[in-house]
């Protein structure tokens, strides 16, 4: 018995470092991004009410769209995964050429629709006058860098498939730093600029108008396209990418490799999509509760997604773990280095959960000091230390699969999963109740109908990561080729 153990946990434990040398450097990038969001919401908010609901309004729309963009090119990662894995490197560089173009294509398509396509939006959503035209202008602002950052993330997903994460952690860093004191300049003109330095300053810089809202869109779209940049020059100057010769030549648009691009990564962006649109829709239901209730909902939200961005790393990173593996030709390694990540991701649910259990008070009241607010809220986050272990499993599940370049199914579970028992079953318990058995359980039941969503989706994605692990492993599938 020790004889297997001993060489099993060393086997484990091997495995686990590359994962995670993977995956901490994707979680820095991941909170760095994250912060920039919290930035434009902290600055603007400081300005006006009237311009902070306009950065949040505009926001719930851009940043599905630059979702969505992110998870289509994220069907780059496991392709370059699986041709670095087998030592196919000059396969490589027109896929990542290819991913460009596509990238280039769909951030035009989102600028295109945040110039022309959000007044009708607006007027549906029935938003104030003063908010729908201050959000516009932030919109057309925000328009011109989703071309940079469909650039950026293209490259970044060459990057981590390449098993160098630590880039995109760099960068984002970088677009941090640039994002803060555009923000301060753009947002607080002049005004600002003497209140921090004081009545010192050149009249030119004195008299640099305040443009709110507007401002903070032109500092997110500066901020996407010196990350752009940034990610150029590193992919340009970097001896890692060197044998790639990535700019080398241009390979021009091609027909069949970007239907494979699309192929694997289209699913992907549809399923965070249809995530990113869950969580939106369940706001929207919980607006007519009262505004106790959406602080707190947004207060146990808020913390417990910054705490979701390690399971969420662990996915991206298995991804290129199995990737790799399965390049090399190693079926049944790479179901053990799945397998191995399902066992590190519960893990670390577990010490989220702890996390929560021990740190939820004092951070709870950080966020408010109204007692209502942070009652509900506690009650909430106990709700979602329920879920910690279904949803770390589900999105590494996901991540695994990806690996296998098996999207679709991932599309089509979150589809029935998130809308349908998460959406569905929240909204029957929240606002309707179950006739005979409870009352409308408001806040609580759409929280219990995302527990049940995300349950669903980790055990459809457990079936299906087992039953194509074991077909490659026993030698009766092959993963297609690129």
């Amino acid at each position: 018995m020790a004889r297997f153990t001993f060489p099993l946990f060393t086997r484990c434990r091997r495995e686990t470092a590359l994962l995670m040398r993977l995956a901490l450097p994707m979680c820095g990038a991941q909170l760095a991004q994250a912060g920039m969001g919290a930035t434009d919401v902290i600055m603007s908010g400081r300005a006006s009410a009237t311009d902070l609901a306009a950065v949040s309004v505009g926001s719930s729309i851009w940043l599905p769209l630059m979702l969505f963009m992110t998870g289509t090119l994220m069907g780059l990662t496991p392709i370059v995964a699986q041709l670095r894995g087998g030592a196919r490197m000059p396969r490589i560089r027109p896929y990542v050429h290819q991913a460009l173009w596509l990238g280039l294509a769909l951030g035009m398509a989102a600028s295109l629709l945040l110039w022309f396509a959000v007044t009708p939006i607006f007027r549906l959503m029935d938003v104030p006058g003063p908010v729908a035209r201050l959000s516009t202008g932030y919109l057309a602002a925000v328009a011109f860098g989703m071309p940079g950052v469909a650039l950026f993330q293209a490259l970044r997903a060459f990057s981590d498939g390449m098993n160098h994460t630590r880039p995109s952690l760099w960068i984002s860093l970088i677009g941090l730093g640039v994002n803060i004191p555009c923000n301060y300049l753009l947002i607080y003109g002049g005004d600002g600029l003497v209140d921090l330095f004081g009545s010192g300053l050149p009249l030119w810089l004195r008299e640099l108008p305040a443009l709110g809202a507007v401002g903070c869109g032109i500092a997110t779209a500066l901020s996407m396209w010196v990350m752009c940049l940034s990610m150029l020059l590193y992919t340009r100057r970097s001896l890692t990418f060197a044998p790639i010769a990535l700019w080398k030549t241009l390979t021009w648009p091609h027909r069949a490799m970007i239907r494979e691009l699309l192929y694997i990564g289209a699913p992907i962006g549809v399923a965070i999509f249809v995530e990113v649109t869950l969580f939106t829709l369940i706001a929207l239901f919980v607006a007519s509760l009262g505004e106790i209730t959406v602080a707190a909902h947004q207060v146990a939200l808020n913390y417990t997604s910054i705490l979701f961005m390690l399971p969420l790393s662990l996915g991206m990173a298995l991804t290129v773990r199995v990737g790799n593996t399965l390049g090399a030709s190693r079926g049944s390694e790479a179901s053990f280095v799945a397998w191995n990540g399902m066992l590190v991701c519960l893990v670390v649910a577990l010490l989220n959960d702890a996390i929560l259990w021990l740190t939820a008070a004092p951070v709870v009241a950080l966020y408010t000091h109204n007692e209502a607010v942070q009652d509900l809220a506690m009650s909430l986050i106990f709700l979602a230390m329920l879920y910690q272990i279904s949803d770390s499993l589900q999105v590494n599940m996901a991540g695994a699969l990806r690996g296998y370049k098996d999207t679709r199914i991932i599309m089509a579970i979150t589809l029935v999963s998130y809308w349908l028992v998460g959406l569905g079953g929240g909204y029957l318990l929240g606002a309707l109740g179950i006739p005979g058995l409870t009352p409308p359980l408001g806040v609580h039941g759409y929280w219990l109908g995302l527990i049940a969503g995300l349950t669903v989706a980790a055990a459809l994605l457990g079936w299906r990561l087992w039953r194509i692990s074991k077909a490659v492993s026993d030698g009766l599938m092959e993963i297609p080729q690129s």
